[in-house]
């Protein structure tokens, strides 16, 4: 199984070497907490853009904290 990673820049989780939402190669190993998007206009996604803009623009998971 491979490991999740989160995007130091938009906070999304994936397993690849590149985030597939902004194409940053910089992931993180060291993150904490999530929480998944099913609709990007939902107030969680909205209010999760307030803190971190490039969040929430696709369905997926994202990473509360990154490190």
């Amino acid at each position: 199984m491979a490991k999740e990673r989160a995007c130091r820049h938009c906070h999304y989780i994936t397993t690849e070497d590149r985030c597939p939402v902004c194409g940053s190669r910089d992931l993180s190993d060291d993150w904490f907490d999530l929480v998944i998007v099913l609709d990007v206009e939902s107030r969680i996604a909205k209010k999760l853009r307030e803190s971190i803009p490039e969040a929430a623009k696709v369905p997926g998971k994202y990473a509360i904290r990154v490190r």
